[in-house]
């Protein structure tokens, strides 16, 4: 049975989602039909902001739009996600003091930070928190507030006051979104805020996200690309793409 436009696309969508990345030759043996129609659809589909085309093929920006569970992001892109937090743990340097927000890579990134050190990690999130209350060398300060359900993490005025008194030698970032033209963004405001604000309160800052979230938009924007010091994703996210991040003014490494 031929498949209209359509249905291909939202086929190509899915297997796109599903494993991280397409390849045209593949697709157009999987869909029935020729290599052109399989770059026309990718065309197409990266015109509405679906994917982003790579030689030979193509890889999936993730939604900005709504936020997904911790429990999801902890089985989406695992592999990835702990190359880039190795990766991002690797930057501390002399930091003695650091914020590490909320979300799953950045759990990731507070277990790979050194143990054999004295270090204050400043977080917004539970799971953050708990990973590190027991480690040996290691001060939690953990910031007050309303808790959202979804990801664990604190936020609103009180999230925001703590962090407005502390000057912090790195923070660690995530975002729902990265694009050159709109920064980093995320789609709640009270999130938002609480971004912003461990931002204007580090020393230095670094991005660390899955090659996913690059291109994606969300509702509010807490930064823009040149106050990153670095941008750590992975090898899937295209090296011209990653340079054209870096000559906005970050260093952008690939794990």
């Amino acid at each position: 049975m031929t498949r209209t436009a359509e249905e291909r696309q939202r086929e190509i969508v899915r297997v796109a989602r599903a494993a991280g990345s397409v390849d045209v030759a593949a697709l157009a043996v999987e869909l029935g039909v020729a290599k052109e129609t399989v770059r026309r659809d990718l065309r197409a589909l990266e015109d509405h902001g679906l994917v982003r085309r790579t030689h030979g093929g193509a890889y999936p920006v993730e939604s900005a739009g709504f936020e997904t569970t911790l429990a999801f992001r902890a089985t989406s892109h695992v592999p990835e996600k702990r190359r880039i937090a190795t990766a991002a743990a690797e930057l501390l340097g002399d930091a003695e003091t650091v914020f590490v927000d909320e979300g799953y890579t950045p759990q990731l990134i507070a277990e790979a930070l050194p143990r054999d050190r004295p270090l204050t990690v400043v977080t917004a999130s539970l799971p953050v928190a708990g990973a590190l209350a027991e480690a040996e060398n290691t001060t939690v300060l953990l910031l007050g507030g309303r808790v959202r359900s979804g990801t664990l993490a604190t936020v609103d005025h009180w999230t925001t006051r703590m962090l407005a008194g502390f000057v912090l030698d790195l923070a660690y970032i995530g975002a729902n979104g990265i694009s050159r033209e709109h920064g980093l963004t995320t789609p709640d405001p009270a999130v938002s805020e609480v971004k912003a604000q461990a931002i204007r309160a580090a020393r230095r800052t670094v991005f660390a996200g899955v090659h996913t979230k690059f291109g994606a938009v969300s509702f509010c924007r807490f930064a823009d690309i040149g106050t990153l010091e670095t941008i750590v994703t992975s090898t899937l996210l295209p090296s011209a793409e990653a340079h054209r991040y870096s000559l906005m003014g970050p260093q952008v490494v690939r794990a």
